[in-house]
């Protein structure tokens, strides 16, 4: 059972990490039905590892959308109108412990998930041991932020068939290219419905918020996860309104049990919840009990409820 404190801590994932009746969905068990010609949905093996690049793209992301065969095409520019990073995926959904089952991490290196109004520029790490998630910062995070911290009490790594919680896109399918299946939707940050299914048009200015996920088949016909896109924070400090991780050296092999040990023996309980979607305000405004003047925008956490 959740604490009080960390109720807050349940985001809407339309059935991808926690239950359906944890978001709004439109559609029975958040599950989306194909149409006739649509291809068979992809699964994941049980178990995975693969490194990816990740394109935070903060220009011209209106007029050139994801999913990305690779590098954001041009004419957006690396370093003038999207910044690349880097991290990896460790994925075992045989993992069974006190707190349910499967096991995940996503490792950023240097950049941290920039889905959050706070300065990504330290390592993080998003560990998931069965319903509880985990968030682990690295040495130069924030001064505020804790190194280890309760990221959710509901939020299980995907299943090997979550693609059935996202609407079939065929436009996202052909920027993905020859095998591509691009799968996504635009949730209304203001009652949690459904807006659009694909990535384009961008939604980001009507307060949408994109996930969305695409695969490929390889060479021996198999089809295999090619890119996670989603809407990032899309104002300052994070920047990201658009964020692609393009997988690369997908390996279908077991990950050791050693990558979760950082968490494994941690009680969530005795952990301060993470504060990454609502950071504290900066020492000088806390004094003047005032906050900062700069505009906001939605996040994950603020789905269904969003209030500009």
């Amino acid at each position: 059972m959740c604490s009080p404190a960390s109720i807050g801590q349940v985001y809407q994932t339309y059935g991808t990490h926690n239950p359906a009746d944890a978001s709004p969905c439109q559609e029975p068990s958040c599950i989306y039905p194909r149409a006739k010609g649509d291809p068979a949905d992809p699964v994941w093996p049980v178990f995975w590892q693969a490194d990816w690049t990740m394109y935070r793209v903060f220009s011209g992301y209106r007029q050139v959308p994801p999913p990305y065969p690779g590098r954001p095409p041009a004419p957006l520019r690396d370093g003038a109108d999207y910044q690349t990073s880097s991290g990896a995926t460790f994925y075992d959904s045989t993992w069974r412990g006190a707190a349910g089952e499967g096991a995940m991490m996503e490792r950023y290196d240097g950049f941290c998930l920039p889905i959050f109004p706070i300065d990504n520029h330290f390592s993080c790490k998003f560990i998931s041991l069965g319903n509880v998630a985990y968030f682990v910062a690295g040495d130069t995070r924030p001064k505020w932020m804790p190194r280890i911290c309760l990221f959710s009490p509901l939020n299980h790594p995907p299943r090997p068939d979550f693609i059935t919680h996202l609407p079939y896109s065929a436009a996202d399918s052909a920027r993905i290219g020859k095998g591509g299946q691009g799968y996504s939707f635009w949730i209304s940050a203001a009652d949690g419905h459904v807006m659009q299914a694909g990535a384009s048009p961008d939604r980001t200015a009507d307060g949408g918020i994109l996930f969305g996920y695409g695969f490929q088949a390889d060479a021996a016909g198999a089809v295999l996860p090619q890119s996670f896109y989603f809407s990032g924070y899309p104002l300052a400090p994070a920047n990201a309104p658009i964020v692609s991780q393009n997988y690369t050296h997908f390996a279908p092999t077991q990950p050791g049990s050693d990558l979760w040990s950082e968490v494994a023996g941690l009680d969530p309980a005795t952990l301060p919840a993470c504060q990454l979607f609502n950071p504290p305000k900066p020492p000088q405004a806390a004094a003047l009990s005032v906050s900062p003047p700069t505009a906001r925008a939605p996040t994950w956490s603020d789905i269904g409820h969003w209030k500009p």
